[in-house]
């Protein structure tokens, strides 16, 4: 994280409670489902990476500032060039009104940052990523901290001890509960989800019709 947009340097946190969105826990409402099966967003995915993160990194009435400055947006635009960082796009016709991005490394995804500029925009947003990651094989959806708004779709909040047992799994290729070691995984040699598993149910758009991803978030694990 920076301390500002503006801030030339970069620092690692490690919270001691971790918030994760289980992906079998995401919370549907009546309002939500609606919203979502009549497609009142085009949702896309790695259709506008590079934007998605500008907005996400822009100032708004309820953010002045933000923690994504100028080496964070370069590292993420190049992982998402090297295909490991992934975006998740909500249009209102040709408007971006909303939105997330976050890295995907093995069967875990961890999710960055989000963004709304209409009501509802940034819920669709994770819930179709909640679809397309059951769909793609992956165990954890890492929310890294704990919010009011991501409190409402299901997250949980977790000891550190409880998160580094799940991420050794979702790291793990042979998918186990171990915890991780020390040093970094081979991130190549992991058994990885495949976050392009739905795009076969795309419209010519990009775009996955809201009705499939409600049948995802629907189906029990």
């Amino acid at each position: 994280m920076a301390d500002s947009r503006d801030a030339t340097s970069i620092y690692w946190v490690e919270p001691r409670r971790r918030a994760i969105l289980p992906l079998d826990g995401f919370h549907l409402s009546r309002s939500l489902r609606r919203v979502i099966a009549a497609d009142r967003f085009r949702v896309t995915v790695d259709r506008a990476f590079e934007r998605i993160i500008a907005l996400c990194a822009g100032s708004a009435a309820d953010r002045p500032d933000t923690w994504i400055n100028a080496m964070i947006e370069e590292a993420f635009v190049r992982l998402h060039a090297l295909g490991h960082a992934h975006s998740v796009e909500c249009w209102d016709g040709e408007r971006l009104v909303g939105g997330l991005y976050g890295l995907a490394v093995g069967r875990a995804f961890f999710g960055e940052s989000m963004v709304s500029r209409a009501p509802n925009a940034s819920k669709v947003a994770i819930a179709s990523l909640v679809a397309r990651l059951r769909a793609g094989g992956f165990s954890l959806l890492d929310c890294q901290f704990m919010t009011t708004h991501l409190s409402s779709l299901g997250a949980q909040e977790i000891d550190r001890a409880d998160y580094m047992e799940l991420l050794g799994a979702a790291l793990s290729s042979t998918g186990s509960s171990a915890a991780p070691s020390s040093a970094a995984p081979d991130v190549a040699a992991t058994a990885g989800g495949d976050f392009l598993a739905l795009d076969g149910a795309a419209g010519a758009d990009g775009a996955v019709p809201g009705k499939v991803v409600v049948q995802l978030l629907g189906q029990t694990s």
